[in-house]
């Protein structure tokens, strides 16, 4: 009803160029931010749902949490689900996501970037770009929806957007691009699909599996043909050099890990990746050097171990006391110091979120809360998901649990 009410004082903007027939419909007035909690709730119950195809990970931004589908992102009022803004185009979403680390836990407004599909455009049909790609990227303030800015840029069907809270980061086969919180591109990695100078310092011909990120750095695990059928650990700075084209990244290392690698979490100072056949977890220096291996007895790390996990990126979410890691089957707590693995919880669907000093790990038919420094077991609150069984992502904000099922949103509160 209130997307009605809104939409009779919404500015329709028919133009030629990029923004051509977009519908935006800012809040009427701004929303409270929601103050997190002091203890976890006893229970938990749903409030609200919503279709929200294009958010693998809830997006929480300031005031509102925002879904997207087909060409339309709607920011909504966490404590209802009521809408309070619109924003659409006459182009599909790629993804919606906020710009800032995971989970999304802050305080002020934040920013929720819509990236948009495009076609190819001119570049000739033996293009790997040529039947186009997700390259027009909108931010909107989260309590207002008002846009902030916009650009183009260049980014795969399928990708993620990944923030490290300064830098946000396209995940693709081919091509990851950086940009800075005012959308400005920061840097570029891999093959893009303009001609460009020749970087005879970086392999080229190569294909990417799965990204990670931390602050000022960007992790990729790469398949290059002079590597044999091994993939290989990089890691490069997000910012290219003062001077040089963003393009021309500063690796930090480069380093041949086996077949079948998975990069897992990225520290400043260690990387973790997960290892096949046997299945372990190693732990690389920041240097590119193998610190230490943990066993995992899991074949296959949950998932089939000749698959690169859906958007490039593995399901991490980031706590005080630690990174936690779903394996496909169970969430491994890894240190925040060194990422070594701390303690498993078996039979889990999701990596959890933190809320009120509490890991909160989904699990069949409930939610699981766990401390976060010893993993024992606090309680368990059930929870209804009427039959779906699938991976779950979750966010808070306030009092709110957030749960991704799938092409669904579910507020528990």
């Amino acid at each position: 009803m209130l997307v009605v009410a809104l939409a009779a004082s919404a500015v329709v903007l028919w133009q030629t160029g990029d923004l051509a027939a977009t519908t935006r419909v800012p809040a009427a007035e701004p929303g409270a931010v929601q103050e997190p909690p002091l203890q976890f709730p006893p229970s938990l119950a749903e409030t609200w749902r919503a279709d929200s195809p294009m958010t693998p990970v809830p997006v929480v931004a300031g005031a509102v949490v925002a879904t997207g589908m087909g060409g339309e992102v709607l920011g909504r009022d966490p404590l209802t689900g009521e809408v309070k803004w619109r924003y659409a185009r006459d182009r599909a979403l790629c993804t919606v996501a906020p710009f800032d680390t995971a989970p999304p836990q802050r305080t002020d407004s934040g920013t929720v970037l819509a990236l948009y599909a495009s076609d190819g455009g001119a570049l000739p049909d033996g293009d790997p770009y040529a039947k186009g790609g997700c390259s027009e990227v909108t931010g909107l303030d989260g309590t207002s929806g008002k846009v902030e800015r916009t650009r183009n840029s260049d980014a795969e069907f399928g990708t993620r957007l990944l923030s490290d809270g300064s830098t946000v980061t396209t995940t693709g086969r081919r091509l990851l691009t950086s940009w800075r919180s005012d959308l400005v591109m920061t840097s570029q990695y891999g093959t893009r699909p303009t001609p460009v100078q020749f970087r005879s310092n970086l392999r080229h011909g190569c294909t990417f599996g799965s990204v990670a990120v931390t602050p000022g750095k960007i992790g990729v695990i790469e398949r290059c043909p002079e590597d044999n059928g091994a993939d290989r650990l990089t890691v490069y700075r997000s910012q290219s050099p003062s001077g040089k084209d963003n393009d021309d990244v500063e690796v930090v290392s480069s380093t041949v890990v086996g077949a079948r690698a998975r990069i897992v979490a990225l520290t400043d100072t260690h990387t973790a990746v997960a290892l096949s056949d046997p299945a372990r977890l190693r732990v690389y220096t920041s240097a590119g050097i193998a610190l230490a291996d943990y066993p995992l007895d899991e074949p296959g790390l949950g998932e089939p171990a000749n698959t690169d996990p859906p958007g490039a990126t593995v399901l991490t979410t980031t706590g005080p006391e630690g990174v936690y890691w779903f394996t496909g089957s169970r969430t491994v707590a890894l240190s925040p110091a060194d990422l070594r693995p701390m303690w498993t919880i078996q039979t889990t669907l999701g990596p959890g979120v933190v809320q009120a000093g509490r890991l909160v790990v989904p699990i069949q038919n409930g939610l699981a809360v766990q401390d976060e420094v010893t993993g024992a077991n606090v309680g368990v609150i059930p929870v209804d998901r009427g039959g779906y069984t699938g991976p779950i992502t979750m966010s808070v904000t306030g009092e709110i649990v957030l749960e991704q099922r799938g092409p669904t949103l579910v507020a528990l509160r």
